[in-house]
């Protein structure tokens, strides 16, 4: 009788990780699934910060709104892998010859390690008077304005849903502030009831809404991101 040799040579390439002492077992979860990730992998072999960069690069292929010339407002910057992403698409650096020169203004609670092309301030984006501020960095309007923040996790998840909504909307009445006409907002939101309000807000300020879970986003993720594009001003 023959053997059956269908797995031979074959093996599992996952890394496991073991639960140490006084370590939770989400955490572990989580350190297994950062090991075993392929956009984390890619993430560190393109040079980028975090693999959140993805996201941005898999929306802007498909909505083009970094384009070169643009100038472009990061809100929740850190830890800058958006900002590298941005600056050779909207020709920051100047590196493509005959095309318009973009701006690039990151903004963050916490300090971020300079992303070259890319001005970086340490700014609440909802303190009175952040968005005079930011027009005078760009010397004029914006024509993006993007999000990737997240609210602290509680462990709730519904409550989580409500903070991290809160917190998209405030994006999203900054941006009214600060966008040119025809401008484009993107922002990451959770799926969960409380997004229908932001929807309905964003289509009364734009030509066209959508929502997109990119591929680089977990399938087990909750969350989605909206792009809006054509400010009506």
């Amino acid at each position: 009788m023959a053997k059956n040799t269908s797995g031979r040579g074959q093996r599992d390439l996952r890394v496991k990780v073991k639960s140490a002492r006084g370590r939770k077992v989400s955490s572990t979860r989580w350190l297994e699934r950062q090991l075993n990730d392929p956009y984390v992998k890619r993430a560190r072999a393109e040079g980028y910060r975090g693999r959140a960069a993805f996201k941005i690069l898999d929306l802007d292929d498909r909505f083009r709104f970094l384009v070169p010339g643009a100038r472009v407002v990061d809100l929740g910057c850190a830890p800058g892998g958006w900002l590298q992403v941005a600056v050779p698409r909207v020709n920051a650096l100047g590196e493509k010859p005959n095309k318009a020169v973009g701006r690039i203004i990151g903004i963050d609670l916490q300090e971020v390690e300079p992303v070259p092309g890319a001005e970086v301030h340490q700014l609440d984006f909802l303190d009175e008077g952040a968005d005079d501020q930011v027009r005078a960095w760009l010397d004029g309007k914006a024509d993006v304005v993007m999000s990737d923040m997240a609210a602290a996790s509680s462990g709730h998840k519904q409550t989580d849903h409500l903070r991290i909504m809160a917190l998209c909307e405030a994006a999203a009445y900054f941006a009214f502030d600060v966008l040119e006409e025809n401008g484009t907002f993107v922002a990451k939101v959770l799926a969960g009831g409380a997004e229908s309000e932001l929807q309905k807000l964003l289509k009364q300020k734009f030509t066209r809404v959508v929502n997109v879970k990119p591929p680089s986003s977990r399938a087990d993720s909750s969350e989605k991101f909206v792009v809006a594009t054509g400010y009506r001003g």
